[in-house]
């Protein structure tokens, strides 16, 4: 019977890429959920990954609140990156800590991009409050190629299939038990504004301009999701410091009918997120908690699985909700489910 849904399930996504491919040929990926500002050029080649710096490692930094000092070459360490604050977390397994040095490739720590406490950032992702199942599966589907990026400027998703595919089974297994024992907290605050500090992409994420060059923009059709201390965010890489969402006037009261009525900007009928995700869309089973994630992040994974680009083993449930989405549904749902409480 389970064989039969998947197939059903399976048959229906493929009827419903079809459909939204032709639906949207000529809709390139929203540039700002993949930490861009201009639109993806077609015949794009896939971005490689970032070089390593040479980072100093003389000067010695302090954060409030932390007895710690690090240098700027230990906070940024790919394999050991600084922990603040080791009281907010439990102890982390060797491959969430130090990653795999000697693996060739290499596997960064997961506590780089996604901090010790699992927070993340828009660039990436908020592993916290999943259920191990979800967790476990979606890495099998990063190890297996089935969760791409429709952006392919953006490489941080090659990496994380590489990852995936360099981690043995104990290691991955380790890091899922690991992130999905910490509650999800708040960390993202959703405000509605016409403008929005101007801001320059770096690395994935949105950085507000200080000094010259500094002021407001209108916000336009799209999400800005920029840290509410640059410094301590990019720079010290804070892991207390969370992130703003500016969205446009109106997004949240339209998202709301949206993700719990089924409503489309268009007007067109889809199931609920609440059917599957929870009445507190804080997670059912293997469907995960959207409650207060990164709008950036929930944009673009409905974009990747509307395009066929993310297709794992539950995507192809997602199809019937996803194939009717214009681009303001992608704002609007985010936006509200950005602004609930994980």
């Amino acid at each position: 019977m389970k064989k039969g849904l998947l197939a059903a399930a399976a048959l229906a996504f493929s009827t419903a890429a079809l459909v939204a491919g032709a639906a949207y040929a000529d809709d390139g990926p929203p540039p700002w959920a993949y930490g861009f500002s201009t639109p993806l050029v077609p015949g794009t080649p896939p971005a490689e990954p970032t070089p390593a710096q040479i980072l100093d490692n003389v000067k010695l930094y302090s954060l409030p609140g932390s007895k710690f000092s690090f240098t700027r070459a230990q906070i940024a360490d790919r394999y050991g990156p600084a922990d603040w604050f080791p009281e907010d977390h439990p102890a982390m397994p060797e491959i969430v800590a130090k990653g795999k040095v000697l693996a060739q490739p290499q596997v960064y720590a997961c506590s780089l991009c996604h901090y010790p406490n699992g927070n993340g950032r828009p660039e990436n992702a908020n592993i916290t409050g999943l259920s191990y199942e979800y967790f476990m599966q979606q890495m099998m589907d990063f190890r297996n190629g089935v969760r791409k990026t429709s952006d392919p400027r953006k490489a941080n998703t090659g990496l994380m299939m590489r990852f995936a595919r360099m981690m043995t089974d104990d290691e991955t297994i380790a890091a899922a038990k690991y992130f999905t024992a910490m509650p999800a907290v708040p960390w993202i605050t959703v405000s509605e504004s016409a403008e929005v500090p101007k801001t320059n992409p770096q690395n994935g994420m949105f950085l507000k301009i200080e000094g010259e060059g500094a002021g407001l923009e209108p916000i336009g059709t799209r999400i800005m999701e920029i840290p509410e201390n640059t410094r301590e965010a990019e720079f010290m890489r804070n892991p207390r410091s969370g992130f703003i969402a500016y969205v446009p006037p109106g997004s949240v009261k339209k998202g709301e009918s949206l993700v719990l009525n089924g409503v489309t900007a268009a007007g067109a009928a889809v199931t609920p997120c609440t059917v599957c995700h929870g009445g507190d869309l804080r997670g059912l089973g293997p469907a995960p908690t959207l409650a207060g994630r990164s709008p950036s992040y929930i944009a673009r994974q409905l974009y990747d699985m509307q395009h066929g680009n993310r297709h794992g083993a539950w995507t192809p449930l997602m199809a019937a909700v996803v194939t009717p989405l214009v681009p303001d549904d992608l704002i609007t749902a985010a936006a509200y489910l950005a602004s609930r409480k994980p």
